[in-house]
């Protein structure tokens, strides 16, 4: 059983930042892609950032240059800094992992997700 537990939300005001943290725990064997989603109300949840083992990364365009995406390899941990921040980032972020077991079967997982509101 692994389990991807997110912390790090809360209210914000425009300008400001936010770091949000996500570690999984479990049976794991390798930790793959590691990405941050989110979804605003009555919107579908859209992916903001990735990185893979080695530290590759890739952005939304709507977030680049503002939110920086990084992992502990050693803490099972994806981090995800988020400068400048909009109204229009408040969703519920979502951490997302792809991850091997000791069988080497590989799965998708998801945080519960963690509620981040920017006031205007």
């Amino acid at each position: 059983q692994v389990q991807l537990v997110e912390s790090g939300g809360g209210l914000v005001q425009a300008g400001g930042s936010l770091r949000l943290s996500c570690t999984a725990s479990g049976s794991i064997f390798s930790i793959h892609t590691m990405a941050w989603y989110r979804q605003a109300p009555g919107k579908q949840r859209d992916l903001v950032a990735t990185i893979n083992r080695a530290g590759d990364r890739n952005y939304a365009d709507s977030v680049k240059g503002r939110f920086t995406i990084s992992r502990d390899n050693a803490e099972d941990t994806v981090y995800l800094q988020m400068n400048s921040l909009k109204p229009e980032d408040t969703a519920v972020y979502y951490c997302n992992a792809d991850i091997s077991d000791y069988a080497l079967a590989t799965s998708e997982y998801w945080g519960q997700g963690t509620q981040v509101t920017v006031s205007s």
